[in-house]
C-alpha cells in the first residue's frame, strides 16, 4: 500500500511519518517547523488591485490537493473537496452554474471539447456540459484522482494515484486504453502532476521521479526521463516526486524534482538539454529567455532557458513555501503560506508588487490570463487582480 507524505505549511499535508521537520503524523503538533521569513516594507514600483473575490465552497485544507481553476474561453471551472463544481465569469466572478453531487470530493476540473471532466478522491470520473452544468456520464477509474483531466479532441485522460493513467472516450467516457507501467514508490510526496498533450504524445510525470511520452492513440510508452535522483539512505531522503505540471515550450519539455533537478528534455527524444541540480515540490514557468522554479526552501530562481546557468535568486521568502511561479509579461507570480501573492521582476528578481487575498495559504499555482492574475487559497477562496503592466 502506498504511503503518502505531505509537507506542513498547508503546502502539502503529512501523514505516517516522524522525525522530520517537512512531514508530521496524525498529530496536530508541530514541533521544529521553521518560521516564515517576515516580509519587509515594500514600495511598490508595479500597481496590482484586486478586482473580485469569492469562494468556491470548501477548500483542499491540507489534503494536498492543488485546487487551480480550469480556464476556457473567459470562464473559470472550479471543484471542490465537497463535490462542488463552478462556472464563473472570470471578468466578474459571477457564477454562471453550479452542480453540487453529493458526498463526492473532487480534486480538479479539466474543459476542453465542450466537457468540463472532474476527478474524484473515490476513483469517480464525472463529464459535465461546459455551457449549462448538465452532467454527460460517469466513469470509473482504480484509484483517487489528484490531478486534474486532460481533454484532447475526442479522448480525456486521467491520472490516477496508483501510477495508471487512463484514456476515456469523450463522448461516454468509455475506457480506450490504460497504462500501468509507472512504478509507484512507497512513500511520496501528496499531488500528481497533470498529464500534458503535445501532439500526438501525452506527457506524464511520475511519483518515481521520471518523465514519460505515452503515444496518445494507445498509451505505448514512447520514451521515459529520469528527473529526480531516487538516492538516500532512507524514504524521506529518496523522495524524488515530479508533481508539478509540466511546461511544454515548442520542443522542450521542463520539468522540475523534489530532491532532484530542474531539467529541459526533448519533446521528441526526452534526452536532456541540460540540467540543474535543485529540489523543487512545484512546477516551472519560462519567459522568453529564462526557466522560472522555486525551491524547497523557499528561494524563487530564473535560470538561463538554453544552459539552466542561474540568472538571479531571490532569497526574501525563505519558509513563506511558495506556490508555483507563473509568469505575467515582465513578472513571475507567487503564493505564500500566508496569503500573499508576490509579482517579482523578471530581469532581476526583485519584488515589484504585492497583494493579499486572505490570511490563508496559496497552494495553487497562480492562473494568469492577460492582465488578470487568479488565485485560490486552501480554505478555497478565488481573488482576481489586475496588475497595470
Amino acid at each position: 500500500m502506498k504511503k503518502s507524505a505531505y509537507i506542513l505549511g498547508g503546502l502539502m499535508a503529512a501523514t505516517l511519518l516522524g522525525g522530520c521537520n517537512w512531514f508530521k503524523s496524525n498529530s496536530s503538533k508541530r514541533e521544529n517547523i521553521a518560521n516564515p521569513t517576515p516580509l519587509t516594507e515594500l514600495s511598490p514600483t508595479l500597481a496590482v488591485k484586486e478586482v473580485w473575490n469569492r469562494g468556491l465552497g470548501k477548500g483542499s485544507g491540507k489534503s494536498g490537493i492543488h485546487q487551480s481553476p480550469a480556464v476556457l474561453d473567459g470562464k473559470l471551472y472550479s471543484a471542490n473537496i465537497d463535490g462542488e463544481v463552478m462556472a464563473i465569469e472570470a471578468a466578474s466572478g459571477r457564477v454562471l452554474w453550479k452542480q453540487d453531487f453529493k458526498k463526492m470530493r473532487f480534486a480538479g476540473a479539466g474543459v476542453g471539447s465542450g466537457l468540463v471532466v472532474v476527478g474524484g478522491l473515490d476513483g469517480d470520473v464525472i463529464a459535465m456540459d461546459a455551457g449549462n452544468g448538465g452532467e454527460r456520464w460517469r466513469a470509473r477509474v482504480s484509484a483517487e484522482v489528484v490531478a486534474q483531466p486532460t481533454i484532447g479532441g475526442d479522448t480525456v485522460f486521467v491520472r490516477c494515484n496508483d501510477g495508471r493513467v487512463y484514456a476515456l472516450d469523450v463522448a461516454d467516457g468509455k475506457q480506450r486504453w490504460v497504462n500501468d507501467r509507472a512504478t509507484v514508490p512507497l512513500l511520496s510526496l501528496r499531488g500528481n502532476a497533470t498529464p500534458r498533450l503535445a501532439g500526438d504524445l501525452l506527457l506524464n510525470a511520475t511519483d518515481a521521479g521520471k518523465v514519460s511520452a505515452l503515444r496518445s492513440s494507445d498509451g505505448a510508452s514512447a520514451w521515459e526521463q529520469n528527473v529526480g535522483s531516487g538516492e538516500g539512505r532512507t524514504e524521506v531522503e529518496r523522495l524524488g516526486d515530479v508533481d508539478g505540471d509540466l511546461k511544454i515550450d515548442g520542443d522542450v519539455i521542463y520539468a522540475a524534482a523534489y530532491h532532484g533537478q530542474v531539467v529541459a528534455l526533448s519533446l521528441n527524444t526526452g534526452r536532456p538539454i541540460w540540467n540543474r541540480a535543485l529540489s523543487s515540490y512545484a512546477n516551472v514557468d519560462v519567459s522568453a529567455s529564462q526557466v522560472y522554479a522555486v525551491d524547497e526552501q523557499g528561494n524563487v530562481w530564473a535560470l538561463d532557458r538554453t544552459s539552466g546557468a542561474s540568472m538571479w535568486k531571490q532569497d526574501a521568502f525563505l519558509n513563506r513555501w511558495l506556490s508555483g511561479p507563473a509568469v505575467q509579461g515582465d513578472y513571475v507570480v507567487v503564493g505564500d503560506i500566508e496569503g500573499y501573492v508576490h509579482w517579482l521582476a523578471i530581469a532581476d528578481g526583485k519584488e515589484a508588487g504585492r497583494a493579499r487575498l486572505s490570511k490563508q495559504a496559496i497552494r495553487a499555482t497562480p492562473v494568469v490570463i492577460g492582465d488578470t492574475v487568479y488565485v485560490v487559497d486552501v480554505k478555497g477562496e478565488l481573488g482576481a487582480f489586475r496588475a497595470q503592466l
